[in-house]
């Protein structure tokens, strides 16, 4: 028979193993949030070229590439639902450009109503962690679970959006943070893609990556916080949704506690590993209808 002392030590690892599996253990030490920027149309061929100091600077503290892989089409909605969802579009539906539903009945629907992105998995699986998605343009509204999320705004301007991020990252209280920004999109519609114009757009963006991560260093945060940065796909004179690697190239960046340093990734990244790579970092299950991978190689090993 098991003595008192044992008998209170079997209980504690039962305690343990029950509050692991339902609240997740971290797969970095330290790591405490995930905030994911997504800035729109922001191609890789342009940021060789570009003046943007601090995206840089969070390029060489961290891992990157800049042959990340959209989706097929190199469009807006399909991609930042795939970045999100974890899978392809013939999995979760969206297909199009601007879809507001799927256009492809989804392989499965969680109680939220839609295909299972992070949002739904770290509800599920960590209930007591705190998300917010921050959004510019309408069409993200319409991706996400907002049953299983703490915090939607919709701002409009990129403005008010950053100062609700900037808001969220003082508080200090959110596991997840995904901020979408319409630029350079934009410009990239209106006037071009790899035109003067458009690589003015990007130190603006700039100063935008450098605001974010000074509000990160001023909370106290960046010791526990990854930040990672990516876009939904690139752009040709004023479109995208083709298959050039102007297009389909994007930027893919992590930085933070765990993250090599100065780290350039060689392996094949495509968008849905985003969310796989979310969910590795938090130690959380990723649903079996995921197509992505955790991103293994931009980490430190422990």
């Amino acid at each position: 028979m098991l003595n008192f002392s044992m008998k209170r030590l079997f209980i504690l690892c039962l305690f343990l193993v029950f509050a692991f599996q339902n609240e997740g253990i971290s797969q970095v030490k330290n790591a405490k949030h995930v905030i994911l920027i997504g800035f729109d149309g922001l191609g890789s061929y342009a940021i060789p070229k570009a003046t943007m100091p601090n995206l840089k600077k969070l390029m060489e503290s961290g891992s990157h590439t800049l042959e990340a892989r959209t989706v097929l089409p190199s469009s807006s909605a399909v991609n930042w639902a795939s970045m999100l969802m974890g899978a392809g579009p013939t999995a979760h539906g969206f297909t199009e450009w601007g879809s507001k539903t799927p256009e492809i009945p989804p392989y499965e629907i969680t109680k939220y109503g839609l295909f299972p992105s992070i949002f739904s998995v770290i509800r599920d699986q960590k209930p007591t962690a705190k998300t917010a998605a921050i959004y510019t343009w309408d069409g993200i509204g319409y991706l996400i679970e907002k049953d299983a999320i703490d915090l939607v705004y919709n701002g409009e301007k990129e403005e008010l959006n950053i100062a609700k991020a900037i808001e969220v990252i003082q508080e200090g209280e959110t596991t997840f943070m995904f901020l979408h920004l319409s630029e350079p999109d934009g410009v990239g519609h209106n006037i071009g893609h790899d035109t003067p114009e458009y690589y003015k757009e990007l130190e603006a963006v700039d100063i935008k990556i450098g605001k974010l991560v000074a509000a990160v260093a001023a909370a106290g945060l960046a010791d526990e916080t990854i930040i990672m940065l990516s876009s939904d796909h690139g752009g040709v004179e004023k479109g995208h949704g083709g298959k050039s690697l102007e297009e389909i190239y994007i930027p893919w960046v992590i930085s933070g506690p765990g993250v090599k340093v100065n780290h350039e990734i060689n392996d094949l990244i495509m968008t849905y590993d985003t969310g796989a790579t979310i969910a590795w970092i938090l130690g959380l299950d990723m649903p079996k209808s995921w197509g992505g991978k955790p991103v293994e190689d931009s980490f430190q090993s422990f």
